[in-house]
C-alpha cells in the first residue's frame, strides 16, 4: 500500500475498538492457551515492557513496518522475530516512551521521529513473565536502520501488502526451550517463521488495519 495512502487512514486507527484476546488467541500456541487457563496473573508478579510497530515509507514509496530476528543466547527468547522492544527502565517517563527508547537504541530509529498512533492491548507472555504493552506508530521518512550490535541479529523490514496477504499465515512444527516437536500457528514475513508472543500481537495489529485499509 501507497505511504501516503496510508498516512490519510492512520488518523481512523485510533478509534477502532480493540479486538484483544480474541484476536491474540487466534495465533496463540496450544501450550499457551494452557497455560493461561487457570493462571493468576497477577500473583507473578510480572515486569513490565513495551514494544512498538513503526510504519513508514519504503524507498518505492510503500509501507512498511520493522521486525528483528534477535541474537542467539541464552534464553526462552533466543533467535526468535519479534517486534524492537523491552523492559521498562526507572527512567522512563511511560510505557510509550520505553517503546520509543528501546526501539531506538535497537534499530536506529530517533524517537523524535516516530508519532505513536495507539497502544494495542497487553499481553501476558509466561516463560519470560512479563506483561508487553505494543503500540503503533509512524513515521514519515524512510529510516537508517542500524541493528544493536549486542542483541539484534538482523532488521525485518516487512511491506504492509504482504502483511496482510492470508498467504503469510502458516502451522509450523517447531521446537523451543521449553517445548519439542510442538505445532503452532505462525505469520510467514520475509522467509522467517513469527509465532508465539509477537505472532498473537500481529495478529490483532492485522485485525485493526483490515478495519482501516
Amino acid at each position: 500500500m501507497d505511504f501516503q495512502n496510508f498516512l490519510s487512514l492512520s488518523p481512523k486507527l485510533r478509534k477502532i475498538t480493540l479486538p484483544g484476546e480474541e484476536a491474540h488467541f487466534k495465533l496463540a500456541p496450544t501450550l499457551r492457551m494452557k497455560e493461561l487457563e487457570n493462571l493468576d496473573v497477577d500473583k507473578q508478579n510480572p515486569k513490565q515492557a513495551a514494544v512498538l510497530s513503526v510504519f513508514y515509507p519504503g524507498e518505492s514509496g510503500e509501507t512498511r513496518f520493522v521486525l528483528i530476528l534477535r541474537k542467539t543466547y541464552k534464553g526462552v527468547h533466543s533467535n526468535q522475530v519479534g517486534f524492537p522492544g523491552g523492559r521498562v527502565e526507572v527512567d522512563d517517563r511511560d510505557l510509550a516512551h520505553t517503546a520509543l527508547r528501546e526501539t531506538e537504541e535497537e534499530v536506529g530509529i530517533p524517537q523524535h521521529e516516530v508519532e505513536i498512533m495507539r497502544e494495542m492491548s497487553r499481553l501476558y507472555i509466561p516463560p519470560s513473565n512479563f506483561w508487553v504493552h505494543p503500540f503503533m506508530g509512524v513515521m514519515k521518512k524512510t529510516p537508517v536502520l542500524i541493528p544493536q550490535e549486542e542483541e539484534v541479529e538482523s532488521v525485518l523490514e516487512i511491506k504492509l501488502e504482504d502483511f496482510m496477504r492470508d498467504s503469510c499465515l502458516i502451522r509450523e512444527t517447531l521446537s523451543t526451550s521449553y517445548a519439542r516437536e510442538i505445532e503452532v500457528p505462525a505469520f510467514l514475513l520475509n522467509g522467517h517463521v513469527v509465532w508465539g508472543a509477537t505472532a498473537m500481537m500481529l495478529s490483532e495489529m492485522k485485525e485493526i488495519l483490515r478495519q482501516l485499509l
